[in-house]
């Protein structure tokens, strides 16, 4: 069976991508399933936050593009059970003007995955950076789904509009049967009247694309990773995590109307 490759994306920063890519896949992968992250930000956030090294010379995502070799090359477990990762390397940052020359380096990461083993993963995240790159089309081009986090403030409404029109242009022109899975709103804080604000225009422009799990504003989201751990791991019982593990349930019972409909 094919795993979902899914591009967690948005273009503007800090409104909880790589937190929602770490944290997502670990309590999925504490749930049971299999997961990859493939750390496509030259800032290797998500290969810290999970405890590995954005240093390894060998064993990381820019070695695969620029050889092209075989994915199991560069694939390190993390301390967590059925948790996978292709790191990142501040190398990556150049790959744009290094493959100048190559009319399909777009399409690069599809051939890759396409010709390898990923069959044993239920899922494949790949942490996109916060910018309109070759690195994020890449990503786009590979990705059957798209998860959009989506912080709760007003300006990050504005952002998503140009998103969809990103996500309208790859369809159109290199990947047309990319779709949205599902649009996480994230960093809601109760007592501020513009998060529920927009969590209602969110809902009301993308129905049921929505989680039903909303993520709030945690302290311990934001320490965990200077610990080298999701959050779901550093503290199980804290409101971020529990979150966290409620989108886990949500995503796989997304899984489950697929299978029942296939």
């Amino acid at each position: 069976m094919e795993p979902n490759i899914i591009a967690v994306i948005n273009q503007k920063g800090g409104v909880g991508k790589t937190t929602s890519v770490i944290n997502l896949a670990s309590a999925l992968s504490i749930l049971g399933q299999n997961n990859l992250i493939i750390d496509l930000d030259p800032q290797g956030n998500a290969t810290t936050g999970v405890g590995i090294s954005n240093n390894d010379e060998e064993k990381n995502i820019y070695k695969l593009l620029i050889k092209k070799i075989d994915l199991e090359n560069v694939i390190q477990k993390t301390r967590i059970e059925n948790l996978d990762i292709v790191s990142s390397h501040v190398d990556l940052s150049g790959l744009e003007v290094e493959t100048a020359n190559d009319n399909n380096r777009a399409f690069i990461l599809k051939e890759i995955l396409k010709n390898s083993t990923t069959k044993k993963y239920d899922n494949v995240f790949i942490d996109c950076p916060p910018s309109l790159s070759l690195l994020t089309i890449m990503a786009l081009v590979s990705s059957k789904e798209l998860l959009v986090p989506l912080q709760t403030e007003f300006f990050a409404l504005e952002g998503i509009t140009q998103l969809v029109k990103t996500i309208d242009r790859i369809k159109k022109n290199l990947n047309p049967t990319l779709s949205i899975r599902g649009i996480v709103l994230t960093m809601f804080d109760k007592r501020n009247k513009l998060c529920s604000q927009v969590d209602f225009e969110a809902r009301n422009y993308f129905k049921e694309k929505v989680y039903n799990t909303v993520i709030p504003r945690n302290v311990r989201l934001s320490e965990a990773p200077s610990h080298g751990e999701p959050c779901v791991v550093y503290d199980k019982n804290c409101s971020g995590s529990k979150s966290y593990f409620e989108l886990a349930k949500e995503f796989q019972s997304q899984n489950n109307k697929i299978g029942s409909a296939a």
